[in-house]
């Protein structure tokens, strides 16, 4: 709750500043008449409705579980990144359109002194909205937060590069660069939709998070204990800022409810530790089998029925298979 909280002033003031930066865009564009400025503006429009939506979804995914959602709102936050994406890829190709008349029927450009200004203040505040943003996102495991950050570093990229071709024109007096400023920066915008667009999909589709799972996978490798005897069917589905993961454990046939739960609140704090208290666990315990014998370290066994040979090393790929470890008869 305290992380959904977080998250929903930050974007509230990502939403305030978009709103700010697209006045002052609106500003240099009446002030010079370029369609490069124009395209930065429209883009920042896309800032301001995105923006609005991220923050409608954070307070949704805010809300605590209840009995209509028991895995809580998060999904919220992938719903929100799908608009913008789309909203940023729509902008992209009306951007284009525009940059195409323009070259077309040429405008003459006015005070680009003044434009280049204000539209260069608005990059340096986008650039430090942006990184705070995807910073405080990845940290909260906040698509929206990150969608947002994203959002906010590529105008920031398109407008570098409109100041840029503002400042070719200013020195070289070359109207068409306007256009073609704009045509480039367009296709970085529809680029920038498509690849939030992708992120949001496979948020709602459960898609395997590779990089996380990989970073779990060692995590569980460094610290393995020696009564973790086994771990697989390993599984972590995300939701929003919530992260549910499920296993199961396979921990000494003799233990009783307590010493097993107790190896499950090592394996719980572990993982908690290093991927934060958003962080939800499912462990299904099971006992040892007679070929569990072979894998396991524990050294102070009573009742082992085989000498141990070696240590099965955890991988993504045997994790996430449903079914004990074993070694193959010949080994």
């Amino acid at each position: 709750m305290e992380t959904g909280r977080e998250n929903l002033r930050i974007q509230k003031w990502v939403v305030s500043i978009g709103v700010c930066l697209f006045l002052i865009k609106i500003v240099a564009y009446f002030l010079t008449r370029s369609v490069a400025i124009l395209t930065d503006a429209l883009e920042s429009t896309v800032n301001v409705i995105a923006g609005f939506i991220g923050l409608y979804s954070l307070f949704v995914a805010a809300k605590p579980r209840d009995e209509n959602h028991p895995y809580g709102h998060g999904k919220a936050e992938f719903l929100s990144a799908a608009v913008e994406g789309t909203l940023i890829g729509v902008a992209g190709l009306f951007i284009i359109y525009e940059a195409i008349d323009n070259l077309l029927h040429p405008r003459e450009l006015q005070k680009l002194d003044y434009g280049i200004i204000l539209v260069a203040f608005t990059a340096l505040v986008n650039f430090a909205m942006g990184y705070y943003s995807v910073r405080q996102g990845k940290k909260n495991n906040s698509l929206a937060l990150v969608a947002s950050g994203k959002h906010l570093q590529s105008d920031t990229y398109s407008t570098l590069g409109i100041i840029v071709g503002l400042a070719l024109i200013y020195v070289t007096h070359i109207q068409w660069i306007d256009g073609v400023v704009a045509i480039l920066f367009g296709v970085l915008l529809i680029i920038t939709g498509y690849r939030i667009l992708r992120s949001s999909i496979a948020g709602i589709m459960d898609e395997a998070d590779r990089d996380l799972l990989l970073k779990m996978v060692d995590l569980l490798n460094k610290h393995r204990r020696e009564n973790w005897i086994d771990l697989h069917n390993l599984r972590v589905i995300k939701y929003g800022g919530q992260l549910h993961v499920d296993c199961h454990l396979t921990v000494p046939w003799y233990f009783n409810v307590h010493e097993a739960h107790r190896e499950i609140d090592e394996l719980s704090s572990l993982i908690r530790n290093e991927f934060g208290s958003t962080l939800e666990l499912f462990v299904h315990s099971d006992g040892c089998l007679d070929f569990s014998c072979r894998i396991c370290t524990k050294k102070d066994c009573t009742v082992r029925q085989q000498p141990f040979v070696k240590q099965v090393p955890w991988t993504l790929e045997n994790l996430a298979q449903n079914k004990k470890h074993q070694l193959n008869p010949g080994v």
